[in-house]
């Protein structure tokens, strides 16, 4: 057997190697859904003001800006983790502080501004598209509408290497988009819906 008929036997293989999972994606390996009509929580972020109330106890509520730290000053109890969290959260770890100085502690927290919305609500793709963008997130938004705001790939994406950076309860996480498999072959398993807070990146080919 001559080198060429080897190497045209071992070639389809090759290639089929090569196109990866084809743009299918089993349920499990894909980032969790929100429920129909759900809203993503909002996270407080730097320059934030919140109020924060202790029942029966007016000495204690105070408004108070989220620091570049990320923390807020609450009386009696010092220093209180306010950034990257709900205000539930921030409810929570408040009274759980107060509870040495107060019998059964009930905090509530009223968000003031939001002036940390404005970025934290994007959404923004880099790399291999014709403009890279970062803009507003939108309802029923997906991965495919952010590329098309983008102007679509440029000529150099490895749009099968794409990956979409995601926060899920605070830790980071990355997730494959098949971009080719979604733009040329309609395999849309991995155009997922987007959330406030995503990347999109897109690697570029090296020649």
């Amino acid at each position: 057997m001559t080198m060429l008929r080897v190497f045209l036997m071992v070639l389809p293989a090759l290639l089929i190697g090569c196109t990866g999972t084809g743009g299918y994606l089993a349920p499990e390996d894909r980032p969790p859904e929100s429920a129909p009509g759900a809203e993503a929580q909002y996270r407080l972020g730097e320059g934030d003001v919140i109020t924060v109330s202790v029942w029966k106890n007016p000495d204690l509520s105070v408004r108070v800006p989220v620091r570049p730290d990320g923390y807020v000053s609450v009386p009696l109890v010092g220093d209180v983790l306010a950034g990257g969290k709900t205000p539930a959260e921030i409810a929570r770890d408040t009274e759980g502080k107060l509870q040495q100085f107060i019998r059964t502690p009930r905090v509530s927290i009223i968000v003031e501004e939001l002036n940390s919305a404005e970025f934290q609500n994007r959404v923004r793709v880099v790399g291999g598209v014709a403009q890279p963008r970062s803009m507003g997130h939108r309802s029923g938004m997906t991965v495919l509408d952010l590329v098309l705001e983008a102007g679509g790939l440029n000529e150099f994406a490895s749009g099968e290497s794409a990956k979409l950076y995601r926060t899920v309860d605070g830790v980071p996480q990355v997730y494959p988009v098949y971009l080719d498999s979604i733009l040329k072959n309609g395999v849309l398993d991995t155009n997922y819906m987007l959330s406030p807070g995503d990347v999109i990146s897109i690697p570029e080919r090296r020649f």
